[in-house]
Formats: C-alpha cells, structure tokens, sequence
C-alpha cells in the first residue's frame, strides 16, 4: 500500500478533478508504452512491457496435450502470474501470492471469455491438431519486475505481444489412426506457424477516483481509488472481457460510458502495440 500524505492525496485528487494528474497527462492519456520481443530464448513466445516504471514479462510455452471432451476441437489455454517479491514491498509473502492470483484470474476473464470460450479473444480453435485427440497447450506466464500501478493492463498487453512473437511448430499427423487409438505425429524443429493474434484483444482499465475516471493510474492514484472496471477489447471492437475490483457499486450508466471510453482508447493502444511490435520484432530479425 503507498503511503501518503493528507496533502499529497488532497493534491492527486484535486489534479484529477481538474484533468491535470501529478505527472501531467489528462485523465484518459495513457503512459508511453515500450515493447520488446523474444526475451526469453527456451520460450515459443515471450515480450517485455514497460508503461512508466511498471516493468512485466510474459512468456508462452506450447505444448503437446489432449482437448477435454467437453471442447473436443478446441485447444487449451494456461494463464499465471507471479510478482517478484523484488518489484514491491506489498509482494512480499502473502501479499504477493494474492494479488499473483488475483491477476491470474483477470487475464483470464479478460482474454479466455466465459467457461464455454464465448467472447474469448485468444482462439482455441486454431490450436487443435486432430479434433477430440490432439491439441496445442499454450502455458501463459506472466512475470511482475517491477510495479507502479496498473499491472493488468500492463500484462496483458506483454501477453498480447508474447502471442505475436509465438512460433507453433508444424506437426505432421500419420495417417492409419482410427477409432480411440492416438495418431502418431511429427514435430518440426524447423517450421513454425506464427501464432494469430488478430483478435486479440488489449485491456484497459478505467480506475475511479473521486467523481472521475482515469486510465493507466500510478500506484499512488490507485491508492486514492474506489473502484476500478478492466475491459477487454479487440481490433475489431468486440468486448471480449469485463472485470471490477474495489468495493464501491457503479450505475449502469457510468459503466455503459466506461465501455465507450475503453473502446476509444483501446484503439488507440492496440495501434500503438502493433506498431511497437512491428519494430521489436524487425529488431530481433536484424540481431
């Protein structure tokens, strides 16, 4: 929990009210964002974010697995998330294990959508290999190396540029299978299927503090808040996932203009993450 003064809250709120916060951007402008891409060699995928001085990794490992017989012609997805005990003093012990789960389960109901993949914004559907009998596992891990506020956004735009950096290895299925024998298959070391994120969606948060909302709050903002609302939203417009803490109740109307507002500014991040993953990744080419 940051620590502060009756006169730096005084000071944080009334700079909100007025549209102009302690760092100087407006409510609705987001932090300069940098993006840099396959940063951890051993994984399919991996991207590092920076938004002010939050710092995230993710990583994405593909494996190998059987589709539920639930979903027979989808692919399963595996998100986690750990804060390094390093990144902020709150990490520490029990701390750090809440807040890790509570992230894990916001990604995943801002990116997988509901229990059926309805509205999800990563698509399972391309990662089956033989429908009912192999699929792709893709193990989605988010990593906290430093914090200053607004960590779900941050992740999931990491995550979103891991996937574009993510290879699938070709797999050759042998024919002569039948029945519920387990086809044999052929992994390319060499051919890999880049991995579509085109649906993909970048998640804002809209953070509530006093009679406003802002976006990519500062811990110290954070720390004045009363509610926050994460929306999930693709390229096409498509709201792929929705999730609030903090204990203050909302009216349907402020939330309806909340969806507006991470529509707009949704657009705006996911061209610029497009942009600088077109960069990081002609950079890692050129390396």
């Amino acid at each position: 929990m940051v620590g502060l003064s009756i006169g730096e809250k005084h000071f944080i709120q009334g700079g909100i009210a007025q549209d102009i916060r302690s760092d100087g951007r407006k409510r609705l402008t987001p932090r300069p964002i940098n993006v840099k891409t396959g940063v951890i060699s051993q994984a399919n995928g991996s991207a590092r974010v920076r938004m002010g001085a939050t710092d995230v990794i993710a990583s994405v490992k593909a494996e190998l697995g059987r589709p539920t017989a639930l979903q027979p012609d989808k692919g399963k997805v595996f998100i986690n998330v750990d804060c390094s005990p390093t990144a902020a003093p709150m990490f520490e012990g029990r701390g750090g294990e809440e807040l890790s789960a509570e992230l894990s389960v916001a990604l995943r109901h801002c990116l997988l959508g509901g229990k059926s993949g309805s509205g999800a914004g990563i698509e399972v559907s391309s990662l089956v290999v033989v429908e009912g009998k192999i699929c792709w596992d893709l193990y989605i891990d988010g990593l906290v190396v430093s914090s200053d506020g607004n960590l779900l956004d941050a992740l999931g735009a990491a995550i979103k540029a891991a996937l574009s950096n993510t290879g699938i290895p070709r797999v050759n299925v042998a024919a002569g299978a039948s029945g519920d024998e387990q086809p044999e298959v052929d992994v390319s070391d060499e051919e890999f299927l880049q991995f579509d994120t085109s649906k993909v969606p970048a998640i804002v948060t809209l953070t509530k503090v006093g009679k406003h909302y802002i976006v990519d709050a500062t811990s110290e903002e954070e720390s004045q808040m009363s509610s926050a609302v994460s929306i999930s939203v693709n390229r096409q417009g498509h709201i792929c996932g929705l999730t609030k803490r903090g204990g203050a109740g909302l009216d349907p109307s402020i939330i309806l203009d909340m969806v507006s507002v991470a529509k707009t500014v949704s657009e705006q991040l996911i061209n610029t993450l497009d942009s600088q993953i077109a960069a990081a990744e002609a950079g890692e080419d050129e390396s």
